[in-house]
């Protein structure tokens, strides 16, 4: 999931509305630009990424966009509009035409509240949340038979949307209900059925904000510590979360917005970008679930704070706008922290243990202490909140829904990553700079001058890459302190 910054949001901590929307395959974005007159007005712009050049290309349509319009790009390079129209909203394709705009009318959806939910798997269905007085409707805005769509309505308020897979049937959701917030799981290839994804606590409040269908890398908020912290784990696991202590800085706030693709069943060595935000500006942090800190890096100039994507050749590309290059893309080659080798697991093969912590909640009070928690599915599971350095991995108390009684004719769940050992004691690694805006390059520790990864493979980093290795499991007393 990207979560990306708004314009001139300055509390630290508040929500932020997307500045430029990256379509699921990262061919395409859109963002309402504005233009340079007095007034300020503003325009759907849709920028190209898959080129070897990014651009530009303005949509502007008969009149201006009122700032709470939303976009959505598609992986055809059509992008969707949302605008409020009275007491309903109107969803519209724009798409280039020559030297005009084209415009196709997908239908209303009459709603006091819509908000367009992040893009789906595939890239070209669109999905919105409205929601009401009883409950939220969940709304297919594009991709429908016969325009917008109603598909299913949840009781309470529900907010986010994280997919869960790369198919696009589940779709996870912030249910506010009854006070308490958790995160359910709608399985849309069963009509939307709703099921519980996340619960630490009975009365905590959960909130899933990103999750990785290749590793199965979860990050979540919750105040089942005490307090609102952020934690990991991984999707399908009953061990404890982990809530780190280097992902709650001293000054800023820590958002996630890209993940590294392609770590099949590896989540301790999946690297995930966050937007700091600190009251000098926005800065660059990466993290990795085997590492013990958080690094912060100056973001590129012009940078469109909070927006960015991973590339499968481990690429982190930050979108950029500034007075000489108004359309940028910079490019860093992020080096990142080996993962030490991995503990060979006692008993039965697909056995996931219970942590020793979740086991006795009472043995000590101190960092790594588990607590107990209750999950979905009857599972076990705990939370260890983390102190200082001692951050070592963990999987989170997350379950999918049961797939095992599927009606005649429905597919059955698309398989789940399962628990992998996550190990400690991260090995640094050498820090990165930004490249040109198309070009990238290093500065090793050390040296005076860039290393120029045309004609040197070392200024890449070195990974350690587990090639045809199968994940083994962890002893119990590797995933406590």
């Amino acid at each position: 999931m990207t979560i990306c910054a708004t314009e001139g949001a300055t509390a630290l901590g508040s929500p932020h509305r997307a500045a430029l929307t990256i379509a699921a395959d990262g061919s395409y974005a859109a963002r309402l630009a504005r233009h340079d007159d007095a007034a300020g007005s503003r325009f759907p712009e849709r920028w190209t990424l898959s080129g070897p050049e990014p651009y530009a290309v303005p949509l502007p349509g008969s009149q201006p966009e009122e700032p709470d319009s939303e976009l959505l790009p598609l992986a055809d390079g059509r992008v969707l509009i949302l605008r409020r129209i009275a007491d309903r909203f109107a969803l519209s394709l724009l798409y280039p035409t020559g030297p005009g705009t084209g415009e196709l009318l997908l239908g209303t959806v009459t709603a006091p509240e819509l908000t367009l939910l992040p893009p789906a798997p595939g890239g070209m269905l669109g999905y919105a949340l409205a929601p009401g007085e009883r409950g939220t409707e969940l709304w297919r805005v594009h991709g429908g038979a016969h325009g917008p769509e109603r598909v299913t309505e949840i009781p309470g308020r529900c907010t986010g949307g994280v997919w869960l897979d790369r198919d696009g049937r589940l779709l996870a959701l912030d249910q506010e209900l009854t006070g308490r917030t958790k995160t359910v799981v709608l399985d849309l290839a069963r009509g939307g059925e709703a099921s519980p994804l996340l619960q630490i606590t009975e009365d905590s409040n959960d909130r899933l904000l990103m999750a990785d269908p290749d590793s199965g890398l979860l990050l979540l908020r919750s105040d089942a510590p005490g307090h609102d912290r952020m934690g990991w784990g991984v999707l399908g696991s009953s061990l404890p979360v982990r809530f780190p202590e280097c992902l709650r800085p001293a000054e800023g706030f820590v958002t996630p917005f890209a993940v590294q693709p392609g770590r099949m069943l590896m989540p301790e060595s999946c690297a995930v970008a966050f937007r700091i935000d600190t009251a000098h500006g926005p800065r660059l942090g990466v993290w990795q679930p085997s590492g013990r800190r958080l690094r912060q890096l100056p973001a590129p100039e012009g940078w469109l704070a909070g927006t960015g994507l991973w590339t499968a050749g481990g690429e982190l590309l930050l979108p950029c706008e500034t007075a000489a290059r108004p359309c940028g893309v910079a490019r860093m080659a992020v080096p990142l922290e080996p993962v030490p080798g991995r503990a060979s697991a006692t008993g039965a093969a697909g056995a996931v243990p219970a942590p020793r912590a979740a086991e006795d909640p009472g043995a000590g009070t101190g960092p790594g202490s588990g607590y107990p928690v209750e999950v979905a599915a009857g599972s076990v599971g705990g939370i260890v909140p983390d102190a200082g350095d001692a951050d070592i991995g963990s999987t989170p108390s997350a379950q999918l829904p049961d797939g095992g009684a599927e009606p005649p004719g429905i597919p059955a769940h698309p398989h789940m990553c399962r628990p992998v050992p996550l190990q400690q004691a991260p090995l640094a690694a050498p820090e990165a700079r930004w490249s040109a805006i198309s070009r990238q390059v290093r500065i090793p520790s050390g040296a005076t001058q860039p290393v120029d990864p045309a004609t040197d493979s070392s200024a890449w980093g070195n990974p350690l890459r587990f090639l045809g290795e199968v994940p083994t499991r962890t002893a119990v007393s590797d995933l406590t302190e």
